[in-house]
């Protein structure tokens, strides 16, 4: 006697399979969401770019804190600076309307 081997799925291990790929998708979706906000803070502040104060005087106040000021960028409505204290690099995100330290991230 011979069987056949079925090359069509039944409704179940379609389902199955389709909550497999929504479970895998999700769980990369939020991963990498994750990794985005674990990279950067981005609302500081709402004020208008023209009357932020000067970034220079975010990289004074890291300065003042002990970091070696690295460099500095703007990332979304934040100033962010790269300092290094104690041999450790540091992100450090200051409100341009304030210049008061909203987060550090330690890297």
């Amino acid at each position: 006697m011979r069987f056949a081997l079925s090359t069509q799925r039944t409704e179940k291990e379609t389902f199955v399979k389709v909550i497999r790929v929504v479970a895998i998708a999700l769980t990369i979706g939020i991963g990498m969401g994750s990794a985005a906000m674990a990279d950067g803070f981005k609302d500081c502040t709402k004020l208008d770019k023209a009357s932020w104060k000067p970034a220079s005087e975010a990289e004074a106040k890291a300065k003042a804190l002990g970091y070696e000021v690295r460099r500095s960028k703007i990332e979304g409505s934040c100033y962010e600076v790269y300092g290094v204290k104690e041999g450790k690099l540091y992100e450090l995100f200051y409100s341009p309307e304030d210049l008061s330290l909203k987060h550090t991230i330690a890297k």
